[in-house]
């Protein structure tokens, strides 16, 4: 491995913790809207298919908590520390069964979907844990609504955004 290949994926992983502390300012003073299209969501994805699992779990991990504290914004408690573990599975899932399935266009859909769904359930057991220990309900109907209705504008985004940013760098690499 030459030095160049060595210093890539770091630098690279720097540029997405970037773009993950700034997407947000994009929608940050309609919270309603960057709870809606998911900002910080997308450079960890996307980490997880360039980077592969262990750079995309640390990256997706490392961000919402970064982010609380340098910029206020998510909350801390619970919303960062859900969202940390979350977006490390977004990023460890895409990296994983990007790297198993093989390299067909249906494949990057089928990483990203089911990354999403496992983001999702290990968002909402966090966020059930934490609010357990607060003594504050976590319903089905709130788990639902918060990690999938009001995330469909985001959710598409994703499904639309990712699979062409992943297939063009793929290809200029190719």
């Amino acid at each position: 491995m030459t030095n160049t290949e060595k210093v890539k994926k770091p630098v690279l992983a720097g540029f997405f913790i970037a773009l993950g502390l700034l997407l947000p300012f994009l929608t940050g003073q309609l919270q309603s809207l960057g709870n809606a299209l998911l900002p910080m969501h997308i450079p960890v994805l996307i980490a997880g298919f360039i980077l592969g699992a262990p750079f995309g779990l640390i990256i997706g991990f490392i961000l919402p908590v970064l982010r609380s504290a340098l910029f206020g914004m998510p909350p801390i408690f619970p919303v960062a520390v859900s969202m940390s573990f979350e977006l490390a599975a977004y990023g460890f899932f895409t990296g994983l069964f990007h790297r198993l399935l093989p390299k067909r266009r249906l494949s990057i859909y089928i990483s990203l979907i089911t990354s999403m769904i496992i983001g999702r359930i290990v968002w909402g057991t966090v966020r059930w844990i934490l609010l357990h220990l607060a003594e504050v309900p976590l319903t089905w109907e709130i788990f639902v609504t918060e990690a999938f209705v009001k995330a469909v504008p985001g959710i598409i985004l994703q499904i639309i955004l990712i699979p062409i940013i992943v297939a063009v760098v793929e290809h200029r690499k190719a």
